[in-house]
């Protein structure tokens, strides 16, 4: 048969033989938390071949008969890229190979069984904005480089001795068990057990919050209220279950429904009004949008086509709000509690419109290292950096790293890709574990490669993932929104979820890689690149390859290199804290006030309540003439009068203080204007908020000039 007619012939794949069978095997890990080294140079590279089977039906480009033969059939081997790359097989050049090259082909499983992972077709594109097919490369090369390194077992190998396994951290959770965690994470255990001893002021608390609601966060509560009490009625027989209707009961003809200022819940703006997809409509909540956006193709038959992906990344931007955009950490710890339960109920009521159901697994109790550096839980090596410089938000050895990537240069060529050797930093693991506290480690002699590979160690090494047992998941299932704009509001809520200090070092971690990504025309990493070679880093925990299937494997890997590339592009909008959550916790905090109000007036005898408007102390005169006072009892005994204009904003009033005092030895940046009481416990206020909107918005508030630390 000629070179010409072999190549007219189609193909069949008729299995996979690889040769980890041949690979050295490796010992059992040791009990620390640093990886173990590997010497690598008499390992073969983790290859094999494929069997193919010529096509009987393909047709030889001469029309010859279908066999060249015997039985019409032949088996040979070649390499997986000339299978999907025709271009190449054709090419004079090329020859045919028994074995694909290392690192040119996506990870080859190491089970002789297996089979070869299947691709999705895939649009090419030409934007740095996009996921190329054929960049996925570079993500399995990284898998590769941690599986050699140690930092990850591999596919059946769930570790070795002395190490924690993964899945004693997970635990499916029993029928109507999620539901009853959920809302008891929600503060409405009162729902689905009524013997829970009665607290006046959590009933008031949740009658606030449950008065706050959207029809779509309504519907997510009563959907598993409603699921929770169809499984405790098969469960046993109990005593009598506050009934849904009641709780979730439609309002009379007589009853107005309640609105808010600034866009509610019920005075909804309307969201298929001249909004344009790059604009992020903050006001409206995002379960409501996703409802009207499901609704609206549904009326149109509106169908995505599989052959047009959304690839490239818009230029989103929030819609400008004068009354100022709120930044986690801007609020008091106990306005942010409140913000975490509405945060949780509209994240589940967003990713129920798209038809997904959730189910986080329950983290369990594991024994862990309680102290050191690598392979600490991120609450205790928080602990014990706090005592040795209180105030820190991301860990010290984090940080240092950082520093020294970025003091050596962001220009070093393949940053973050190029790993350094693992002898060197299974020994540089070690060296930092011993005098990293004591200020004896010689980072002169730390090169760039190393130092990058020791900050993906640390983050693979927690015991726990950085986005968290119970919410990773939940990261996962971002992928399965049908929009942009749906996937990146539902990632500014799980970030909202996520404890402190995950979410503080998630920030420190996306701001680097940002500051890497500006340097690309001499490092080489372009946002996709940055994207593909963390993505697995901050996904596979450990144990994680031991628990998923290849085809799982494979099917994860373009999400959560998306999930990343989302968290780094648009990190400046995802760390806020969305207008319509605000005005919701400002409700909840009028309703709790006017229900504290009415009781007291009640308990004192005192004479009838005419109204229900929370009895707030009286705006001060000069507020009602257009004035506010300020006050910064930190640096003056001297309160200041400031006149309310359209134009003036909170940084005017910053620069106006400290204008009328020279010897004040404080920054602008290091001093925030305080917006405290009234509907809000406490709030620092963005530079760019408008005073007299803000003022009209909570006309009870004062005014308290802060130094703060960022």
């Amino acid at each position: 048969m000629s070179r010409q007619q072999q190549e007219s012939q189609g193909v069949v794949l008729t299995g996979y033989h690889s040769n980890a069978e041949l690979l050295r095997k490796i010992g059992p890990r040791a009990p620390v938390s640093c990886p173990p080294a590997q010497v690598q140079e008499p390992t073969m590279p983790r290859t094999g071949h494929y069997n193919v089977q010529q096509n009987q039906n393909a047709h030889p480009a001469d029309g010859s008969g279908p066999s060249a033969t015997e039985g019409g059939t032949k088996t040979s081997t070649t390499d997986l890229p000339s299978l999907l790359n025709p271009s190449v097989a054709s090419s004079p050049r090329s020859q045919p190979s028994l074995s694909p090259k290392p690192g040119s082909s996506p990870r080859h499983s190491p089970s002789p069984k297996s089979r070869p992972r299947p691709r999705t077709p895939r649009l090419r594109s030409n934007s740095q904005d996009s996921l190329d097919e054929l960049e996925m490369d570079d993500y399995w090369k990284e898998v590769e480089n941690i599986t050699r390194s140690g930092g990850g077992a591999g596919r059946g190998d769930a570790g070795g001795e002395g190490e924690v396994q993964e899945e004693e951290q997970q635990k499916i959770p029993e029928e109507g068990e999620q539901e009853e965690a959920w809302l008891t994470e929600a503060g409405l255990a009162r729902l689905f057990d009524d013997s829970l001893a009665a607290d006046q002021d959590q009933e008031e608390d949740s009658a606030a919050f449950l008065s706050t609601l959207t029809r779509s966060q309504a519907a997510a509560v009563e959907r598993r209220v409603t699921t929770l009490q169809q499984t405790l009625l098969r469960r046993r027989n109990r005593q009598h279950v506050p009934d849904v209707r009641d709780i979730f009961r439609p309002p009379e003809k007589h009853e107005e429904p309640t609105e808010l200022k600034g866009g509610s819940e019920n005075g909804q703006k309307d969201i298929t009004s001249s909004e344009t997809e790059t604009e992020l409509n903050v006001e409206v909540a995002f379960s409501e949008q996703a409802l009207s956006y499901r609704d609206n193709h549904q009326r149109a038959k509106v169908t995505a086509s599989p052959n047009s992906p959304d690839d490239k990344l818009p230029n989103f931007k929030l819609l400008r709000d004068k009354t100022g955009q709120t930044r986690i950490g801007d609020l008091s710890p106990l306005d942010m509690k409140k913000v975490r339960r509405l945060v949780l109920v509209e994240s589940t009521a967003l990713f129920d419109t798209a038809g997904i159901d959730l189910k986080a697994d329950k983290p369990v109790k594991v024994k862990t290292k309680e102290s050191g550096l690598f392979g600490v839980p991120l609450a205790t090596l928080m602990e014990q950096d706090h005592r040795r410089a209180p105030g820190t938000k991301v860990p010290l050895i984090l940080l240092r790293l950082i520093n020294h990537i970025e003091e050596e240069g962001l220009d070093t060529e393949g940053l973050l890709r190029i790993p350094g050797a693992a002898t060197r930093v299974k020994s540089l693991c070690q060296e930092f574990e011993s005098s990293f506290y004591d200020g004896t480690f010689p980072w002169q002699q730390l090169k760039q490669h190393d130092a990058a590979s020791l900050l993906k160690l640390f983050i693979r090494e927690l015991p726990h993932p950085l986005l968290t047992v119970e919410y990773l998941h939940a990261f996962f299932a971002v992928n399965k929104l049908p929009t942009k704009k749906q996937q990146l509001q539902a990632l500014n809520l799980l970030i909202l979820l996520l404890p402190q200090a995950n979410r503080d070092t998630l920030k420190a971690l996306v701001e680097f890689f940002q500051r890497v990504i500006e340097h690309q025309a001499k490092n080489k990493m372009t946002l996709n690149n940055v994207s593909l070679i963390m993505a697995p880093n901050i996904f596979m925990f450990k144990g994680f390859r031991s628990k998923v299937t290849e085809q799982q494997e494979f099917s994860m890997a373009t999400s959560t290199a998306n999930i990343v590339r989302l968290l780094i592009r648009y990190q400046n909008l995802l760390w806020t804290i969305p207008k319509f959550i605000m005005t919701q916790v400002r409700h909840q905090n009028m309703e709790r006030h006017r229900k504290q109000s009415k009781d007291r007036a009640v308990r004192k005898l005192l004479k009838k309540m005419t109204t229900d408007k929370p009895s707030e102390k009286a705006i001060p005169e000069e507020s009602s003439q257009g004035f506010i006072r300020v006050q910064a009892p930190q640096f003056s005994k001297v309160s200041m009068a400031v006149q309310l204009t359209g134009e003036l904003q909170a940084a005017d009033v910053l620069t106006r203080f400290l204008s009328q005092d020279s010897s004040l030895a404080v920054k602008r940046e290091d001093l925030c204007l305080y917006e405290i009481g009234g509907n809000i416990k406490e709030r620092c206020l963005d530079g760019e908020t408008y005073m007299k909107d803000l003022f009209e918005l909570n006309p009870a508030a004062e005014w308290v000039i802060r130094a703060v630390h960022r």
